[in-house]
């Protein structure tokens, strides 16, 4: 009985998580997503729910109380009329009660004679009057009566059965209810309206610098200029703006001295580079002299491709280029590799990016493409958000599993396909720091084609 009981409670316990899973789940998709959207739920959400509980409790505690004694101190005053009208049935007695009525109590009232009530309308929905005045009528009055509260919606008309006649009495609505009620309520409604118009200022006011310290943080991630951002708004996020000015100085800092020293190395490498090759133009053509030419070729594209991933072309300016016209410099130049290209372009071609390491990393997956491949397809788009390009080739392909691995700098993999003769193994490793230099990012995949696809996304 105990196992079954710690049983059923397991049960239990896991089927109210995974509700609140449900629920949590349920409630993330229908929440706005941007702090200003939050921000004012948080600021409306209260507002409504303080203004909801003074409205019950003015309607319950104060306008119904007060419709409730008013309504009452009418339903005394026709009471004492029909009371009077039994006992003083006469036609002189009758014109007296008229001119009591209506001077002492400001009712109207008629004698109908020989007539019956009429049959019941129809009540309203939701009234507080017509609730608590026919109850307050029903209390006091030991007599058949008729109530109409929805007709004239400035008076109120009760009859009353007596012996051979009708009473008809008519009272002004403002008698038995709370007329000004409305007032409190249009104040309340007019200052939400006020505190809601002010609060979307204000929050507007403070987002806006948070959507600028994004913008900039986008804008510096795709290597644009960001010099018109300067700090704005509250303390905090002032700090934050702040703080990311100070990065922003050191990575251009950094990306400076850098590039000095790449310079500096870059021109000492290929003097002695450009010694070696005078010397060997020296000697002569033989078969010795043959294979140093070689090496030294090869030691001067390793070089070259050892100094383009070190130097990122971070200090590019981003510039508007035509895309397509880049991916045709591509396709011309993979065609003289003896490779078939087609390259197919959509959209509009002018995009700002940085031109030169745009090329650089199209001619990387390029060349890695017709390496290990025969036909090449490069399929480029550009939409409201994102230039993508597709390039596929008919070659063996990488496996899942070593995709990642192709992209880190130096490696080699047996059968990789970023492994040729005499290259670095940095051909991917470049292409995809070009590609997040931009803001985006490439990755690879299996091609219509049986090789491999490399899929460049980059926002514009």
């Amino acid at each position: 009985m105990v196992g079954a009981a710690r049983q059923r409670l397991r049960l239990t316990q896991a089927r109210m998580r995974e509700n609140n899973a449900r629920f949590g789940a349920w409630f993330n998709r229908i929440m706005p997503k941007g702090l200003y959207a939050r921000s004012l739920i948080i600021i409306v959400t209260p507002m409504v729910i303080l203004q909801s509980v003074l409205a019950f409790v003015f309607m319950e505690r104060h306008y119904n109380t007060v419709t409730r004694r008013l309504s009452a101190a009418v339903s005394q005053d026709i009471t004492a009329i029909s009371d009077l009208a039994a006992t003083f049935p006469t036609s002189a007695d009758q014109e007296r009660i008229k001119q009591i009525a209506q001077s002492a109590m400001g009712l109207t009232v008629d004698f109908l004679p020989g007539e019956r009530l009429p049959p019941p309308g129809p009540k309203p929905f939701f009234s507080i009057l017509d609730s608590n005045f026919t109850g307050e009528l029903g209390k006091r009055l030991r007599r058949p009566f008729w109530t109409d509260t929805v007709g004239n919606s400035n008076l109120i008309e009760v009859r009353v059965q007596l012996d051979g006649m009708v009473l008809r009495v008519f009272a002004r609505r403002t008698q038995a209810y709370l007329s000004n009620s409305h007032i409190f309520l249009v104040w309340m409604v007019g200052t939400s309206l006020v505190l809601l118009a002010v609060a979307i200022l204000f929050l507007r006011n403070q987002i806006k610098p948070i959507e600028a310290l994004a913008d900039a943080a986008i804008a510096f991630g795709k290597g644009r200029d960001v010099t018109g951002f300067r700090p704005r708004g509250a303390r905090e996020v002032r700090g934050a703006a702040l703080a990311f000015l100070e990065m922003r100085r050191r990575i251009e800092r950094q990306i400076e001295q850098r590039t000095t020293m790449l310079a500096g190395v870059s021109h000492d490498m290929r003097t002695i580079l450009t010694r070696f090759k005078l010397e060997l133009a020296l000697i002569g053509d033989s078969p010795d002299t043959e294979g140093l030419r070689k090496d030294v070729d090869e030691l001067q594209n390793m070089l070259e491709a050892y100094l383009a991933f070190a130097r990122d072309d971070n200090g590019e300016t981003p510039v508007l280029a035509d895309v397509s016209r880049i991916i045709e410099d591509t396709r011309h130049n993979a065609e003289r590799h003896g490779a078939t290209v087609s390259a197919v372009f959509t959209g509009d071609p002018m995009v700002m990016i940085r031109a030169d390491a745009f090329r650089r990393c199209l001619a990387n997956l390029a060349a890695n493409a017709w390496r290990h491949g025969t036909r090449i397809e490069i399929t480029a788009m550009r939409d409201d958000r994102w230039l993508t390009v597709l390039v596929d080739d008919d070659g063996p392909g990488i496996a899942p599993d070593k995709r990642e691995d192709v992209f880190r700098p130096f490696v080699r993999l047996d059968d990789a396909r970023n492994q040729d003769a005499g290259g670095s193994g940095l051909g991917l490793t470049i292409a995809r720091d070009a590609a997040r230099s931009h803001g985006g990012d490439i990755s690879l995949g299996e091609s219509p084609m049986g090789g491999l696809r490399a899929t460049v996304r980059i926002p514009v």
